[in-house]
């Protein structure tokens, strides 16, 4: 069932569905050749991006980029494109809110103080010598 701002939001949002070239979809075999080329090109580009997560590189990034890839052509995509970018624009919102940023910024506060005085403990206590070269 759907509510007001539901159809509203699905107004502004493209249509579902491919995106292919109309000579593309007059014709089902090419079509399908078209969907499995897509589809071969996204999962190289997630799997970049999947490699890229414990290496450097921005691995989130070029994961989304190959669900835009296959959101070109497949509304299961499209619709995880949908609800991703919906979640994001709600973070967003929530990190701008005053009351969320009054607490990160408390909650920063504290953790550097607490490094801080970790660290101030550690030269009281050892001086400045790092533990790799500290002499038994």
């Amino acid at each position: 069932m759907n509510t007001g701002s539901d159809e509203q939001a699905g107004a502004t949002e493209a249509a579902l569905g491919s995106r292919a070239p109309a000579f593309i979809k007059a014709s089902r075999p090419l079509h399908l050749s078209w969907q499995v080329g897509v589809f071969v090109v996204g999962l190289a580009v997630v799997v970049a991006g999947v490699i890229m997560l414990p290496l450097p590189g921005p691995g989130w990034l070029v994961i989304f980029g190959g669900m835009a890839i296959w959101a070109t052509e497949f509304v299961w995509a499209q619709l995880v494109l949908r609800w991703t970018r919906r979640k994001v624009t709600e973070a967003a919102q929530r990190a701008l809110d005053p009351k969320v940023r009054r607490r990160n910024i408390i909650l920063t506060a504290v953790a550097l103080v607490v490094v801080a005085a970790l660290a101030g403990a550690y030269l009281w206590k050892f001086g400045l010598v790092l533990p790799w070269k500290a002499d038994d």
